[in-house]
């Protein structure tokens, strides 16, 4: 009885959950953007974070054209799933509602090759990955162990070492990208207009105006001030409270 009725009390959370997003989705589907976005945060309150919902409600705000709400949650979908083409699209649409247009200045060099191939996941998928591989080396260690014949023999041992390398690579994508993950911390420009300063103080000279809808990345923080660059490397001080941090 009382497994019955937590099983009951699981379907109904799920089931409600279920039911926000897709009532959220029906008000997209009717014009109503801003009941949508409503529903969707309920669900985000009950800790029911996905991309698609991040998806939904990046959607919602560009339909509303609120710029800075609107590419916050495009981020927030691509960190979940950074290789999905729709999100991708749609945030290149939102960012041409901005005032700003900073170059994004690319990576290049060894370590771009090396993030460009971590983040094909996140680094809990690579964990997975890594996981599964090792099932996979142990499975052709007892085939080679149990092996009869020769050929059989130097097919699971060559099959142990190609899995033994991919277990490698696995698992140092997987703390690599982590690493990544924690060390880059992407925020969004919420305020109409922040001025970017040279040091932690308002005395400070000015280095350059941002607008809203921008995307930084946090350096440091020093009380109220946090140290920002920009995608073409600018590097300056703004407030804390005129960002959201896309990771939070």
């Amino acid at each position: 009885m009382k497994n019955t009725l937590y099983i009951f009390l699981l379907s109904t959370h799920i089931f409600f959950a279920q039911t926000g997003f897709e009532k959220g989705n029906s008000l997209y589907q009717k014009g109503k953007y801003d009941l949508a976005i409503a529903e969707y945060k309920n669900v985000l309150t009950s800790k029911k974070h996905s991309a698609a919902l991040y998806f939904n409600l990046g959607n919602c705000y560009y339909k509303l054209n609120k710029v800075a709400p609107a590419i916050y949650y495009y981020e927030k979908a691509l960190v979940l799933n950074p290789n999905d083409t729709e999100t991708v699209n749609n945030l290149k649409f939102a960012q041409k509602l901005q005032i700003d247009e900073i170059k994004v200045i690319p990576k290049v060099g060894f370590s771009k090759l090396i993030q460009d191939f971590t983040s094909a996941f996140h680094y809990n998928t690579w964990a997975w990955i890594s996981v599964s591989f090792s099932t996979l080396f142990l499975l052709f260690f007892m085939g080679y162990y149990f092996s009869q014949t020769t050929v059989l023999k130097r097919t699971f041992f060559f099959g142990m070492f190609v899995i033994l390398s991919l277990l490698l690579i696995s698992v140092s994508a997987s703390i690599f990208e982590k690493n990544h993950y924690e060390n880059e911390k992407p925020a969004i420009v919420f305020a109409e207009m922040v001025i970017v300063k040279s040091e932690p103080q308002k005395s400070s000279s000015t280095v350059v105006t941002i607008h809203e809808g921008t995307k930084v990345f946090i350096l440091e923080t020093v009380g109220i001030w946090k140290k920002i660059q920009l995608t073409d490397t600018t590097e300056g001080w703004i407030e804390s409270s005129t960002i959201k941090e896309v990771k939070d």
